[in-house]
């Protein structure tokens, strides 16, 4: 008899024809990361291969996972025996920034995931390069939302003070 005490994580189902692609874009998934998954495709830009990356992993592709991450990419692919299973449910792009050159982008993302304690979310801003004319993960470059900005500038020494005395802000409440 089945336990019914914590419920079974449920992510998207397998990618399938005539469905809208997991990776959010609205498409269809054969006009979207079907091609890149079936490599008649390759990715133009690395939020395409993002989108696709996530694509494959809600599809268990493992295969194309390893060759589109750089440290794997040109090794042969060994299938592991049982590979983790994560029932993703969504994927949000932040932002896609150009690198140092026009060979090296990155994506700033969260993807989704359903638990036993409810969707969870991991967020990520990944490096990606541009080798041989292919787009390839590279690396993680920061996990967790980005460090939070100061909403005003900083006062330089010899700007007014910001409490309004018309002093100096050193002659004022710097030393405060």
């Amino acid at each position: 008899m089945a336990s019914s005490s914590s419920p079974i994580p449920r992510g998207l189902p397998r990618p399938q024809v005539g469905q809208p692609c997991p990776c959010g874009t609205g498409k269809p998934f054969e006009g979207c990361c079907g091609p890149r998954l079936d490599g008649t495709a390759p990715a133009t830009t690395a939020e395409e291969l993002m989108r696709s990356r996530f694509t494959a992993h809600v599809a268990r592709d493992w295969k194309y996972l390893h060759f589109t991450y750089r440290p794997t990419a040109r090794k042969p692919y060994v299938a592991e025996e049982d590979p983790v299973e994560i029932p993703w449910t969504r994927l949000v792009i932040h932002s896609h920034e150009p690198g140092a050159s026009s060979d090296a982008a990155f994506v700033d993302f969260s993807a989704y995931y359903e638990s036993e304690n409810g969707e969870q979310a991991l967020h990520e801003k990944s490096e990606f390069a541009r080798i041989d004319g292919k787009w390839l993960y590279t690396r993680m470059v920061r996990n967790g939302p980005p460090p939070a900005k100061p909403e005003a500038p900083k006062v330089g020494r010899n700007d007014p003070c910001p409490c309004g005395s018309g002093k100096k802000f050193k002659h004022c409440c710097l030393g405060r």
